[in-house]
């Protein structure tokens, strides 16, 4: 899955970002003239109080607040008191006032944080039907005048004031000599360099919460999914999300004799997800069959109808969802644009999303995705996978899990494993410091970890949800059946549990151990889904029924390679619907549904029918993320590659734990540098190429 983050969304206009801290460029020189009438005269004054060897602060510093100094903060005689007052020369008042920042927001941020959790807990949690109310609660955003209001009561200036923005240019250059207190510096600026209107936070807010819950209740129930003469392929109680828990089916569908035929269903599925030609009357219903071959709908037999059913009318209606996949989409789309004016040294989601939350241009990471995409080992490795299938490759091995240690299991086996051992949210709480231990975290620390992560049942299919003051924890959502014929944490679950965990570990060390809280969290989410991917890779290994060796090391190598190239065109089909709507702004939903298909079919035609047929397949447009959670999908082939440096790094070492350690408390600093401090080299994708190339060779 992700981490969900409940940011100070005022502090991060383009949802989602890993940090709260966002850092920008330097404002522009003539942003509001009209805030001081002889700012020259104000800098000459302040020079001659404080010292010519404060000239380039003083200059700096008054530029940074007159570009956001607007009519309301007060005219000329209110700017000019106000840089006389706050102006700090002396050096230990000036790392006072540091601290004092660093206080203060991180209670600010973490109570905030706390506030909207809450508020969220109906429509994140499956503790009982939802409430007319809940969504609106869940929508609610307690944090989105807060920046306003710092600019108001003047906190914002001050830091404006004394404490120099940079740009992106400046922290990949200089950053990599800046010692902590400086990145930290930094990062507090940063936080100020924009100023939206907390009406446009709430809207964004607004958007994002109703497409997650959109998202959170589009459920298949799969043993109604028949065939032509009525065949059942899935078992009753089988419910699954998309596009994760029909992902996840398609998976583990290679180790059933039945697994082609289950395959062919669930992409049929995705397919009509994508194209809105799924019946509307079938999305969570229990009581319809429906086959998606033919798209024909019929009321289920009373003997066919799950136990836990709802009870509710129905009728075989097979008119189709009403494009409401992508009204969501776009209604995050017209949010996001509203917060546009407001940044103009980033002035588009997509450029927010790259420039300002991941740190890393759109151009690089579109490079580093293309160097996967475009590789000669990828016909190798599909030739590899058709002898081990003893078949001709087909759309739905995009997910070929063949390479994994859990394909040699059958699903059911997995399923009555883990739902024995994990019959609720309680239970996989009280074995994390078990689980700890197998990846090497020392007794005291893996106790310690436990103690400040709390476990809830999922309403969606799951996610890490950050603290963000210390005295909070961490929160860990896993879907986990509690009603119908197999109720308690599937093998689905666990996976995901097992991720989740991941990120919530690097979310206590990034809060708890790091040196300045200013500095929390991780460059950006694809570091964090890194880390969380390291954990997830020993899902079986915990369980107890795989060991590493040779061979598994080699086919592992394998299994990221692929699983990075069957992202990294989804992440290039995100970006391109966002530069579509940017284009497009007044598209209809219906427009944006078929341009979202043609960027699909034109992405899978280039890189990936070539290798696994299928041609004009909109398979890649079926990721939820595209709806949910805007302009995220990059941050999983980025996270990939980094979580293969850091498995190498690991390997040297031989243990997780104080590797992991070591790496997540060291911050959000820029993510070349924190891959350095790491494994010794920047992010890129040559080492997993390599590897690749080599594990080739191994493999059989």
């Amino acid at each position: 899955m992700r981490a969900r983050l409940l940011l100070l969304a005022a502090l991060a206009p383009a949802l989602p970002a890993m940090s709260i801290v966002v850092a920008a460029e330097a404002p522009p020189m003539n942003a509001n003239p009209n805030a001081a009438v002889a700012p020259e005269a104000l800098e000459s004054e302040l020079v001659a109080k404080h010292g010519e060897a404060q000239r380039a602060r003083i200059h700096r510093g008054l530029l940074q607040v007159r570009s956001l100094w607007r009519d309301e903060d007060g005219d000329a005689a209110a700017f000019t008191a106000f840089a006389r007052g706050h102006f700090i020369a002396d050096p230990k008042l000036l790392d006072a006032t540091l601290d004092r920042f660093e206080a203060a927001a991180e209670q600010i941020d973490g109570h905030l944080l706390e506030i909207g959790r809450e508020l969220r807990r109906p429509s994140d949690l499956d503790i009982g039907a939802l409430l007319p109310l809940d969504p609106l609660l869940a929508a609610w955003d307690p944090a989105a005048n807060l920046v306003e209001d710092l600019f108001k009561s003047k906190i914002a200036f001050v830091a404006l004031l004394n404490f120099p923005l940079s740009t992106l240019a400046e922290r990949l250059d200089a950053g990599k000599g800046w010692d902590r207190r400086t990145w930290a510096a930094a990062r507090l600026a940063g936080r100020f360099a924009r100023r939206v209107p907390g009406a446009v936070q709430q809207e964004i807010s607004a958007a994002a919460t109703q497409a997650e819950l959109y998202i959170a209740e589009y459920n298949i129930w799969m043993h109604h999914l028949v065939g032509d003469k009525g065949e059942r392929l899935f078992p009753k109680g089988l419910r699954l999300i998309t596009h994760w828990n029909l992902r996840d089916e398609l998976k583990a569908d290679y180790a059933d004799p039945k697994g082609p035929d289950k395959q062919r269903t669930i992409i049929k599925v995705m397919e009509r997800i994508v194209t809105q030609t799924i019946p509307a009357a079938v999305i969570d219903n229990p009581r319809l069959d429906w086959n998606p071959f033919t798209n024909v709908v019929t009321v289920a037999p009373v003997g066919e109808i799950e136990d836990n059913a709802p009870k509710r009318e129905v009728k075989a209606d097979p008119a189709p969802e009403p494009d409401r996949r992508y009204e969501r989409l776009f209604a995050n789309f017209r949010a996001a644009r509203k917060a546009d004016p407001y940044s103009p040294i980033a002035p588009t989601a997509i450029a927010r999303s790259f420039e300002l939350q991941r740190e890393i241009p759109e151009a690089r990471v579109t490079a580093m995705l293309k160097e996967v995409l475009e590789s000669p080992l990828v016909p190798r490795i599909a030739a590899l996978m058709k002898k081990r299938l003893g078949r001709k490759l087909e759309p739905q091995d995009l997910w070929y899990n063949g390479f994994q240690a859990r394909s040699k299991f059958p699903e059911p086996e997995l399923d009555a494993l883990t739902r024995k051992r994990y019959p609720t949210a309680a239970a996989f709480a009280a074995d994390i410091p078990r689980i700890l231990d197998g990846l090497g975290f020392s007794k005291d620390k893996a106790a310690f970890l436990a103690s400040h992560i709390v476990v809830d049942p999922s309403r969606g299919a799951g996610h890490a949800l950050q603290a963000a003051r210390r005295g909070d924890f961490p929160h860990l959502r896993t879907r986990i059946e509690q009603d119908g014929p197999n109720p308690g944490m599937n093998y689905k679950g666990y996976n995901i549990a097992v991720h989740e965990l991941g990120h919530n570990v690097e979310q206590v060390f990034s809060l708890y151990e790091v040196d300045h809280t200013l500095l929390a969290g991780v460059p950006n989410n694809a570091f964090t889904e890194a880390l969380a991917f390291v954990f997830q890779a020993q899902d079986l290994v915990l369980l107890g029924v795989a060991k590493p060796d040779a061979e598994s090391e080699r086919l592992r190598v394998l299994n990221d390679f692929w699983a990075t190239w069957e992202i990294g065109g989804v992440a290039l089909v995100d970006v391109a619907v966002w530069h579509w709507m940017y284009d497009h702004p007044d598209a209809k939903p219906a427009e944006l549904r078929d341009a979202v298909g043609k960027i699909a079919r034109e992405t899978w035609n280039r890189y990936y029918a070539p290798v696994l047929g299928g041609k004009d397949s909109p398979l890649l447009g079926i990721y939820s993320h595209m709806v949910s959670y805007p302009l995220y999908l990059c941050d999983y082939p980025l996270g990939h590659l980094i979580a293969f440096q850091i498995e190498e790094q690991v390997k040297k070492t031989g243990s997780i734990g104080p590797e992991f350690e070591r790496m997540a408390k060291f911050g959000a600093v820029t993510p070349d540098q924190w891959m350095i401090h790491a494994t010794g080299a920047p992010v890129g994708a040559g080492p997993l190429l390599r590897a690749a190339a080599a594990a080739l060779d191994g493999a059989r």
